[in-house]
């Protein structure tokens, strides 16, 4: 070899991604296909946009990158939040950066499942004082008030311990609870199978979203609309599910049931959290390299 040729900047065994542009794309990648009942390419909200979502993705990439070096989830959350109020001005991303701060914690020599168990296992005081901060800035529509550990109160010591509190109403705050187990066993497992039967990436993410919202009731419609509302967005990507899959006229035709259906209350029946959920798993996928280019 010439000595006086330039050496490569990226050894063969970095990671294709850092951190932080895993983050990035993920977020992108979610906002942009096409699932029932969001804003994507062709819809918008009429307070929140398809560039609001992607101006938000690039916001949060350093607070990840951060998180990568230091594993401080809290501060991560905390300064992901900040960097998107000054860029966009209202919660776009609070359960996509709550789910992906723990998830960038995690070394990146090591298995991202047993590193998640390991950053969760580790969470202090101060990362129950930061996140509770950063969700009270980014002002979440809908939570309410409850009796125990709510989040206009004190910080508890223990951030688990709240999330565990609130699991059983919140699909977020059920994978810090137990070790993000629907994101490693149910959304990032789903995204990859329905690229291995050939559908495109966008494809495998809207059919995974239907999914999810079938298998776990949108929290964020729970808050905005009841339980029963819930319940029946769940039956509702049932039903599509029921009629075919990527490729099947019929499938086409009730996906776009669903979302006149989620889009007709304005975007109260908007499922942010089944969103959120794409987010993290198709974050899993990019990590750890399940995930590959062209991402198309």
């Amino acid at each position: 070899m010439n000595a006086d040729l330039p050496k490569t900047l990226i050894s063969a065994e970095a990671p294709l991604l850092t951190t932080g542009q895993c983050a990035t794309l993920a977020c992108l990648l979610e906002c942009m296909a096409p699932k029932p009942g969001n804003v994507h390419r062709s819809a918008d909200f009429e307070d929140l946009t398809l560039y609001d979502f992607a101006a938000s993705a690039v916001a949060i990439a350093p607070a990840m990158d951060a998180a990568a070096q230091n594993g401080a989830v809290g501060n991560a959350v905390l300064q992901a939040v900040t960097s998107t109020k000054r860029l966009v001005g209202s919660n776009s991303n609070l359960g996509m950066i709550l789910l992906l701060a723990p998830l960038a914690a995690a070394a990146r020599h090591t298995c991202l499942r047993d590193g998640v168990c390991q950053v969760l296992r580790q969470l202090g005081p101060q990362d129950a004082t930061d996140v509770y901060a950063a969700i009270r800035l980014a002002e979440p529509s809908g939570l309410g008030e409850v009796d125990d550990m709510d989040i206009g109160g004190v910080p508890p010591d223990d951030l688990r311990a709240a999330m565990r509190a609130a699991a059983a109403r919140d699909l977020i705050a059920r994978q810090y609870a137990e070790d993000f187990v629907d994101v490693f066993d149910f959304v990032a497992p789903a995204i990859v199978a329905g690229q291995r039967q050939g559908w495109t990436l966008i494809e495998s993410i809207v059919y995974t979203h239907v999914q999810t919202m079938n298998a776990f009731p949108d929290s964020l419609i729970a808050r905005k609309c009841g339980i029963p509302t819930a319940l029946e967005s769940a039956a509702r990507a049932g039903a599509v599910l029921d009629s075919g899959r990527p490729g099947d006229a019929a499938y086409w035709e009730a996906l776009d049931d669903l979302d006149f259906w989620l889009r007709c209350d304005g975007h109260r029946r908007n499922p942010g959290t089944t969103a959120d959920m794409i987010s993290a798993g198709v974050f899993v996928g990019l990590r750890d390299g399940t995930l590959t280019p062209p991402y198309r």
